[in-house]
């Protein structure tokens, strides 16, 4: 399996993590899993056709698919046949490009895009990322500035804080940060700030410069305990911290 990633134009960083391809080759013939990360994301097919969110949706040749945040892993089915190209979108910036649905609509899920939403397959072909970098800054709107400084906060403190302190911090309420990530970003606040914690985690157990014991890492990640930690661990990714 072949990953490539690229980065938007400089007017387009505050909007999108990411552009990026996958290609299938000769060795695949299985399922790749994928982490919550609190992001949605935009899917076009340019392959055969391919089985995600657990084998309940199959994405079809030429066309395009929005991707809701997920609160769990969800597993895709990867063959030599396969090639997607996608955009992996920050979060609560969707409604920035978009009038589509609110984001808890969409959370878990993969839908196929309304043809006016679309891309255009056969300039994706000649010139993928020329065609993404165009495509989103000719839909580009203001970004909601209501939930960033909450978002910021929540990033700085890698998913270790408390909803209530967040809420005070922003000078906001905890119900309405409800609201606004209900609309913008399609989980709970509490989801999310769990999830910004999981990534962390997944962070330090992936550097190979500084290997921490588990119970290390749970107490750095504001957990009970190793074991508190191993369940959030299974819990977003079906896996278990040895499986790592």
């Amino acid at each position: 399996m072949k990953h490539n990633e690229a980065q938007p134009c400089p007017e387009l960083e505050t909007y999108i993590h990411s552009f990026w391809e996958l290609k299938g080759d000769d060795s695949d013939d299985q399922w790749e899993r994928i982490f919550p990360d609190g992001c949605p994301g935009i899917i076009i097919n340019l392959g055969e056709p391919c089985k995600t969110d657990n084998g309940l949706t199959t994405m079809d040749y030429g066309k395009t698919y929005v991707v809701g945040a997920m609160t769990t892993f969800k597993d895709s089915f990867i063959d030599r046949n396969t090639h997607l190209l996608g955009v992996c979108l920050k979060p609560a910036v969707f409604s920035s490009f978009y009038n589509y649905a609110p984001q808890n609509e969409l959370t878990n899920h993969t839908f196929e895009f309304d043809l006016p939403y679309s891309f255009d397959i056969g300039k994706i072909n000649k010139a993928p990322y020329a065609y993404l970098n165009r495509y989103f800054l000719d839909r580009k709107r203001s970004i909601n500035q209501s939930l960033q400084s909450v978002l910021n906060d929540i990033h700085i403190s890698k998913g270790n804080v408390s909803i209530r302190e967040i809420s005070k911090r922003n000078f906001t309420t905890v119900r309405q940060l409800e609201r606004l990530f209900k609309t913008h970003i399609g989980l709970t606040p509490k989801e999310y700030v769990k999830i910004i914690r999981f990534q962390s985690v997944l962070s330090m157990m992936n550097d190979i410069n500084q290997k921490k014991s588990l119970s290390d890492i749970a107490f750095e990640c504001g957990f009970y305990d190793q074991a508190h930690l191993t369940n959030e661990i299974k819990r977003h990714s079906g896996l278990t911290p040895a499986q790592f």
